[in-house]
């Protein structure tokens, strides 16, 4: 499947030039010529786009409210800004608002093509460390938990259920099993701190939290519905 980009600058040239050197590397390209057609683009095609080559000084809207807007639900796509200007401070804003790479202009279009290709790969490797389960992202790398796009803080014993749980999704789980599995036989205490733990780790997930059901008499199962 083709990779999908955006090109978001006022210049039509540059649109065009930009365009011209990455379709010879077989990437889809859309195009915006102010901040609001980006958008309205980004809106329609947000599932669709991998990377957006951003303009910062544009009509209608600048890129740092572009970018800003994006990022209030989307941390994924990568955002790599074109600024005319290379100050320290702007570099630092734009990092700070979740830019992933800057290129200044002028530039050359080879090197910007290498960098394009070189932040979707480790976009590429990135995923490839992470499995949705259900809207329930788990990056075992990294060992976190993102849910609608934000990460839930879980501590090292509520990570290790979760995952024990989704590993083993379908399957009705005693607690005597969780606890010698999530615990290994380290805790010598009541099953019912178990308990104590779904009902924290249900409360984090949000609405995602019913995916862990109760087995009456049993205890508990990670099944999506």
């Amino acid at each position: 499947m083709k990779k999908v980009v955006l090109i978001v600058d006022d210049e039509v040239r540059m649109r065009k030039l930009i365009k011209d050197f990455l379709k010879q590397k077989d990437y889809e390209i859309l195009e915006a010529g102010d901040g609001e057609e980006a958008l309205t683009i980004y809106n329609e095609k947000k599932d669709e786009i991998d990377l957006i080559l951003l303009d910062v000084m544009m009509p209608k809207l600048d890129g740092w409210s572009v970018l800003r807007q994006i990022r209030q639900n989307n941390k994924k796509v990568a955002v790599v800004m074109l600024t005319a200007r290379s100050e320290e401070q702007d570099e630092l804003f734009g990092f700070e608002l979740g830019v992933d790479e800057y290129i200044t202009k002028p530039f050359s279009p080879k090197l910007m093509v290498a960098r394009v290709e070189a932040i979707l790969r480790r976009s590429k490797e990135a995923d490839d460390n992470k499995s949705d389960y259900g809207g329930i992202i788990i990056d075992n790398e990294g060992r976190t938990v993102e849910v609608d796009g934000k990460i839930v803080e879980l501590s090292y014993r509520e990570y290790e259920l979760l995952k024990f749980l989704i590993e083993n999704k379908d399957k009705a789980l005693s607690r005597d099993k969780i606890l010698n599995s999530v615990w290994n036989y380290e805790f010598y205490g009541d099953t019912r701190t178990i308990d104590s733990h779904i009902k924290k780790i249900r409360h984090k997930l949000g609405k995602k939290g019913k995916y862990i059901h109760t087995i009456r008499g049993i205890g508990y199962k990670f099944q999506i519905k």
